[in-house]
């Protein structure tokens, strides 16, 4: 297959998170020729080393990088398969030749927990001007598009987790000091911290610094820039910031790490995939609609109620929520909750049921197919039909 992917860059790492992951894999696992077509190629080089922001197309691991600009390259015409991440629409001209050849077109969702997507999984749209496009939706479910997964990523993880000298080297490689590592191997908690600016970091260090296990906290550099101040009573945990990692990098923090809190799409099935505890902060939406959507995965997600009191406070609600709504009314019952969560979710007996969990979800999980493989299948039926 020949193909192209379109991405707009909306949450600065998140979009182009999912769309370089999965252009890679169909590169290398189902030997498709792909195009990724990128309208900000600077957030694109945060995650990516060796990705040019200047240049109009490059080539990066069997990827043809192409530059979205406001006067896209006419030259560049629809091949087999269109992929539109998150209904980001292609440019006109390159809809103007979809008309002429008619590939699979695609609308790659965000993903959802909720029971209506398995409904509208791979439904078809027909236009006035004769193309069709098909909503594809990740999900946790057999009726769903599933989750973004290498073949060899479990048997990597579980490699690198199961060598207490292969973690001190990738994190001394990812910028952890020798004395962080040290502290690291005394018995501290290893936690990793990716979070928006809404996040309540300040009761997180209060319960963290409480803990009678110390706490080794690894940070993104400009992620929770009061983090540090937050962090300076005795007991507190260690703060370490790291630079931005590439996406193989990234996943291997994760493993390392004992907890992981993570925001947005990419990372946060990134730490389903490292079957550790993980907390996640939602992308945050209007009216608080982003909570209908988090209760729809807790409900799935086989953690102890300690851990989704805990998931459902770090989401507590912001000024602006609409009041007597019902999502409203969950947030606002949340504010301020946090550190008694986080206290209640790493006691002894609830922290080994959550770590328990964990592994049970990535397990199951892993027994579904994932992402690129239904995708690339679900374009394959396609194409024999046109």
């Amino acid at each position: 297959m020949q193909a192209d992917i379109f991405c707009r860059v909306v949450d600065n790492y998140g979009d182009i998170g999912v769309c370089w992951r999965l252009a890679r894999q169909l590169a290398r696992d189902f030997h498709w020729e792909v195009r990724l077509w990128v309208d900000d190629l600077t957030s694109f080089a945060h995650i990516q080393p060796g990705i040019t922001p200047g240049a109009a197309r490059q080539q990066l691991a069997g990827v043809d990088v192409v530059h979205w600009s406001d006067m896209p390259d006419a030259m560049l015409a629809a091949r087999d398969v269109v992929i539109e991440a998150f209904a980001c629409d292609p440019p006109e001209s390159f809809i103007a030749s979809m008309r002429r050849t008619h590939p699979v077109w695609i609308n790659l969702e965000y993903l959802s927990a909720e029971a209506w997507v398995e409904s509208c999984h791979g439904l078809p749209s027909q236009r006035p001007d004769g193309l069709v496009k098909h909503f594809f939706f990740p999900g946790f479910t057999p009726a769903t598009g599933g989750l973004l997964r290498e073949p060899a990523l479990n048997a990597e993880r579980e490699a690198l987790q199961g060598s207490a000298d292969m973690q001190d080297a990738f994190l001394r490689s990812a910028g952890v000091p020798d004395d962080a590592l040290a502290f690291r191997r005394t018995g501290a908690r290893t936690v990793s911290l990716f979070c928006y600016p809404s996040a309540p970091v300040a009761e997180l260090a209060q319960a963290l610094t409480a803990d009678a296990r110390p706490t080794l906290l690894l940070v993104p550099q400009g992620v929770a820039p009061r983090l540090e101040a937050a962090c300076q009573t005795v007991g507190a945990p260690r703060v370490v910031r790291l630079p931005f990692l590439a996406q193989p990098d990234y996943d291997r923090l994760l493993w390392c790490a004992d907890l992981n809190f993570v925001r947005g799409e990419d990372s946060f099935v990134r730490a389903a995939w490292a079957a550790r505890p993980l907390v996640w902060q939602i992308y945050p939406q209007d009216e608080n609609v982003h909570l209908e959507k988090l209760e729809a995965w807790l409900a799935r997600y086989p953690a102890p109620e300690t851990a989704h009191a805990l998931i459902r406070a770090w989401n507590e609600s912001k000024p602006g929520a609409e009041a007597g709504s019902e999502a409203g009314s969950i947030a606002d019952s949340n504010a301020g909750r946090t550190a008694p969560a986080v206290a209640a979710a790493l006691a002894p007996d609830a922290w080994l049921a959550w770590s328990d969990a964990a592994r049970d979800w990535n397990a199951s999980q892993s027994a579904l197919p994932g992402l690129a493989e239904n995708l690339a299948t679900f374009c394959a039926e396609l194409a024999k039909k046109r």
